[in-house]
């Protein structure tokens, strides 16, 4: 290779203010886990900047948001038709969370509010066998430790998607379409820390909902796997690259 891969990371909105402070923003989380031979840009979507041509892109990521893709905005609807480009020209994408729903949505699947109420904390998820030949779940412990949080889910694949990981409460938990395309509703850029903060923010709403805070909290552990998805992601883009 005679140059850096070029990713960029779609930015579809930000963190709460007192996670920001502490932690940084979800571009910060994922420029941390991602491999440091790529050059990165961040594109800031929610904010209505453009990125530009596919052709552009070596890579790309999509990062979680507080929006709701069923919202259908006028940036997110935008950079949902961007997508679909992206994928006809097999330039390789992770979309995670809001980006694993907004590529399911692009593509053709159905998004929109969990029937069971939100998904908050650490939990397991567990791979199915279309996952042993993947480009980017081969060799991964069947049953693995993620992070979440959501309220949207894909409640419908995409035609053609390959369902790769699913867990009881989330039937979704990742998929691909095409060669390289890929959404995982967890989070492979949170640490621990974050997954803490995030519980310890939501305590009031958690509450609320009849959902146990503090036992939630007590469950939390890293995910180390969960987040070495960001580096095989990496991986795939330089080797395509070269």
């Amino acid at each position: 290779m005679n140059r850096q891969a070029r990713v960029v990371i779609l930015k579809t909105g930000t963190t709460y203010p007192a996670i920001r402070e502490t932690s940084g923003d979800f571009e910060d989380w994922f420029v941390r886990g991602l491999s440091d031979e790529l050059e990165l840009t961040v594109i800031n979507v929610e904010q209505g900047d453009a990125p530009g041509n596919v052709e552009d892109w070596d890579g790309i990521v999509i990062t979680g948001s507080p929006a709701m893709v069923s919202d259908r905005a006028e940036w997110s609807e935008t950079t949902a038709q961007w997508l679909t480009g992206a994928v006809d020209k097999k330039v390789p994408v992770l979309g995670v969370c809001y980006g694993h729903q907004l590529l399911a949505h692009a593509l053709g699947g159905e998004v929109g509010y969990h029937p069971e109420g939100r998904e908050t904390g650490t939990w397991s998820i567990e791979l199915l066998p279309d996952a042993d030949s993947d480009p980017l779940f081969a060799d991964l412990p069947a049953s693995f430790k993620v992070q979440l949080t959501h309220k949207q889910s894909v409640l419908g694949l995409p035609p053609g998607a390959v369902l790769l990981g699913r867990s009881r409460f989330e039937p979704h938990q990742a998929f691909r379409v095409g060669e390289c395309a890929w959404g995982v509703q967890f989070h492979p850029e949170f640490t621990d820390d974050i997954m803490r903060a995030y519980l310890s923010v939501q305590t009031p709403e958690l509450a609320a909902e009849c959902l146990n805070p503090d036992a939630l909290l007590a469950a939390v552990e890293p995910a180390p796997v969960a987040s070495g998805l960001l580096q095989r992601f990496s991986e795939l883009v330089i080797e395509k690259l070269d």
